[in-house]
C-alpha cells in the first residue's frame, strides 16, 4: 500500500510516472508532455503579460475560456491520478481512500479558482452596464469625466441624497486627474435641458418656492419621482442621467459616466479590503451623542470608522466633510494592492455589488483598470467650490467654469496665457506670483484672487 501511494503521488506530480513504472513508456512520454505543455505555457503566457492579467479578468468572455480551463486541467488531473493507481494498485480499500483524498487536494485549489472566476463574472455583470459598442477605448476620448456620487439612503429619509458629488477628470493618455467637488447645498442650480429648464426657469426649486429653493443633493431623487423630467428614460436611470447632465452644465463638462456608492455599503467595502490607512489631522468626534472617537495621528480605520470620517459634522460643516470624503478617495486609491484583492476577493466583490451602482460599461473595464495602474502612486489635483470662493446661495457659474477650463489647460496653454501682451517699447509688469496653500483635511479651502489658482494637491492635503 506505502509502494501504491507513493508511486501515485509521484504520478500525481509528474505525470506518466506510473506507466513509465509499469512500461508504457509511450503514453507515459505523452502524459509528461502535455503536463510540460500546461507548465510552461502557463509561465510564457502569464508572465510577459502579468500587468494585462487584471485586465483580461474583467472581461467576461475571458473569465469563461479560464472556467473551461480550470475544470479541464481538474478533470485530466484526477484523471492520471486515478489511472496511475490503477497501474501500480496493491493495497486494496485503504490506498482507495489515499487516492481519494489526493484528487481532493489537486481539485480544491482550482474549484477555489473557479469560485474566484464566477464571482468576478457576476460582478461585472451585474453591477457594470453593458457594452456601449464602441471598439476604442472610452469611445476615442483624451479625457473622461465620471461623476463620484456619495448616497445616503438612510431608513430615516426618504429616497436618496447624494450629499457627496465629485467630478474626476482624468487625462486619457497620462492618467492625471482632477477633482472637482461640488457642495450638496448649491441653490438655484441651472437645469441642462429644455424640459427641465421649462419645469425650473429660475434654476432647480425642488419642492420649495422662492424663499426656499431646492438644493442640487435632491436633484437626483427629484428625476426619480418625476418621470416628465427626463422623458424616455427608464426608472433606476433617470436620477443618475439628470445629475450628471446638471454637474456636467454646472462645470462646463460632459460628465461621461457616474458611479455611486452607498455610504453604508462603502463601510462593508472598507472593512472587506482590511481597512483604509489615513491621517487624521485632530481628533474626530462622530455619532448622535457625540459618542464616537477617532483619535489624531496616521490611523487604519475600520468600516464604521471610516463611514464616520467621511460623514460626520460634529464640531464641523458640509466643506469640513468634502476635504475628509476627497481623503478617503485618495487613500482607498494609493492603497489597493492585487494581493489585497486576490486574498480578500471574495469580499470586496459581495461589498462592491451592494454598495455600488454604475453606468461604465463592461468593454472600457480593461481601459479602467490600467488607469487605476497609472493613478497608483501620482499624485490628484482638487477644488472645492465652497465658500469664500463660491456663495452656495447665489453662486457665479462663469467663475466655476473659468476655474474648471484653468484647471484643465495643458502647460503650454498656461504658459500661454500666463504671458503678458505688450506693444513695442510698453514696459511689461511682472505678474504677482500666485501661490496655492494646500489645506488640511477638515480645514475650508482659502479663496486666492479670483484669476488665482485654486488647486489643491491630495498628496500633500492628506498627509
Amino acid at each position: 500500500m506505502k509502494r501504491t501511494l507513493l508511486i501515485t503521488l509521484a504520478a500525481a506530480a509528474v505525470w506518466g510516472t506510473a506507466h513509465f513504472r509499469t512500461g508504457r513508456r509511450v503514453t507515459g512520454a505523452l502524459l509528461l508532455a502535455l503536463e510540460a505543455v500546461v507548465l510552461l505555457g502557463a509561465v510564457l503566457l502569464v508572465w510577459p503579460l502579468r500587468d494585462e492579467l487584471a485586465a483580461w479578468l474583467v472581461q467576461p468572455v475571458w473569465l469563461d475560456a479560464l472556467t473551461a480551463a480550470l475544470v479541464f486541467l481538474g478533470v485530466v488531473w484526477c484523471a492520471v491520478i486515478i489511472r496511475s493507481y490503477q497501474l501500480v494498485a496493491e493495497g486494496g480499500r485503504p490506498a482507495v481512500a489515499g487516492v481519494i483524498v489526493l484528487c481532493a487536494l489537486v481539485v480544491a485549489p482550482l474549484a477555489y479558482g473557479v469560485e474566484l472566476v464566477r464571482v468576478s463574472k457576476n460582478l461585472v455583470t451585474e453591477v457594470f452596464a453593458e457594452s456601449d459598442g464602441n471598439d476604442a477605448p472610452f469611445g476615442g476620448r483624451d479625457r473622461v469625466n465620471v461623476l463620484l456620487i456619495g448616497a445616503d439612503a438612510g431608513p430615516n429619509r426618504f429616497g436618496v441624497r447624494t450629499d457627496s458629488m465629485t467630478v474626476a477628470s482624468i487625462d486619457v493618455q497620462r492618467g492625471e486627474t482632477t477633482l472637482f467637488s461640488l457642495p450638496r447645498n448649491l441653490e438655484h442650480v441651472p437645469m441642462p435641458t429644455a424640459v427641465s429648464r421649462a419645469a425650473f426657469p429660475d434654476g432647480f426649486a425642488g419642492a420649495g418656492d422662492a424663499t426656499t429653493p431646492g438644493l442640487l443633493n435632491e436633484v437626483f431623487q427629484w428625476a426619480e419621482d418625476h418621470p416628465e423630467i427626463v422623458p424616455g428614460v427608464p426608472k433606476g436611470e433617470r436620477g443618475p442621467t439628470l445629475l450628471k447632465q446638471t454637474v456636467g452644465g454646472v462645470l462646463g463638462l460632459t460628465v461621461d459616466y457616474y458611479v455611486m456608492v452607498d455610504m453604508k455599503g462603502f463601510a462593508e467595502l472598507v472593512d472587506a479590503v482590511g481597512g483604509i490607512r489615513i491621517n487624521v489631522p485632530e481628533e474626530l468626534i462622530y455619532g448622535r451623542r457625540s459618542e464616537g472617537r477617532i483619535p489624531a495621528g496616521v490611523r487604519t480605520l475600520t468600516g464604521e470608522q471610516a463611514l464616520w470620517f467621511g460623514r460626520t459634522r460634529t464640531n464641523s460643516d458640509d466643506y469640513h466633510r468634502m476635504s475628509r470624503q476627497k481623503c478617503l478617495l485618495y487613500a482607498l486609491s494609493q492603497q489597493a494592492d492585487p494581493a489585497t484583492l486576490l486574498t480578500r476577493f471574495h469580499g470586496i466583490a459581495t461589498a462592491t455589488k451592494r454598495a455600488v451602482s454604475t453606468d461604465l460599461p463592461q468593454d472600457v473595464l480593461p481601459e479602467v483598470i490600467e488607469l487605476s495602474r497609472r493613478l497608483k502612486g501620482s499624485d490628484i489635483k482638487s477644488i472645492q467650490f465652497v465658500p469664500p470662493l463660491i456663495s452656495t446661495a447665489n453662486p457665479d457659474w462663469e467663475l466655476i467654469r473659468s476655474k474648471v477650463v484653468a484647471a484643465l489647460a495643458t502647460p503650454a496653454a498656461k504658459a500661454k496665457a500666463a504671458r503678458p501682451s505688450a506693444g513695442p517699447g510698453t514696459p511689461v509688469a511682472r505678474p504677482a506670483a500666485v501661490t496655492a496653500t494646500p489645506t488640511a483635511p477638515g480645514a475650508t479651502p482659502t479663496a486666492g484672487p479670483e484669476d488665482g489658482d485654486n488647486t489643491e494637491s491630495l498628496a500633500q492635503t492628506c498627509g
